[in-house]
């Protein structure tokens, strides 16, 4: 089982003098890592995803203004967010066997702002990767059709969170 991962990194492109700030501290997480951290997740997942030899997403990193407009055109909140999931398993769309076993399963696609997890990471005293990773993981649990409408499930999510990046050495401390 692996994932294919398609990382648009648009956020470095669209502020080259914010890459030099963040830069300095921390390091830009690479499209290899983002792979290897998403096929241990996935690993993790397993049992609770369609079965598939290979997946699909896709990784956007932007910033306060792009996702922002995706904010307002997809959710009518036009405000910027920390992260945005658009799953693709909600539609219904008939895979024969043939088809899972020839093309990945395409889960969606995961938008973060780097701004907002910047300023989220200072917030929790943490590293802007760490924050990015704990958003691409929440991010990742909802392509796979977790939600958290009330406290309960969302400490279940939570959890699970807590437990994925546990997975790639990143250590959490929900207090």
């Amino acid at each position: 089982m692996r994932v294919e991962l398609y990382v648009e990194d648009s956020f470095y492109e669209l502020s080259p003098t914010t890459f030099v700030k963040i830069g300095d501290t921390h390091p830009r997480i690479t499209p290899e890592t983002w792979e290897n951290w998403f096929n241990h997740w996935l690993e993790i997942l397993h049992p609770h995803i369609p079965p598939a030899p290979s997946y699909e997403i896709g990784l956007r990193l932007t910033d306060d203004s792009q996702i922002q407009e995706l904010n307002a055109q997809y959710r009518q909140q036009n405000k910027p967010t920390d992260v945005l999931a658009f799953a693709a398993l909600e539609v219904d769309f008939p895979q024969s066997k043939e088809m899972l076993a020839s093309v990945p399963l395409y889960l969606g696609d995961i938008i973060v702002s780097v701004d907002t997890a910047q300023r989220q990471a200072q917030q929790q005293e943490h590293s802007l990767p760490t924050e990015l990773a704990w958003l691409a993981a929440h991010a990742l649990l909802h392509l796979l059709g977790w939600d958290h409408p009330d406290e309960e499930s969302l400490g279940r999510m939570l959890e699970q969170q807590v437990n994925l990046l546990n997975a790639i050495g990143i250590a959490i401390d929900m207090e």
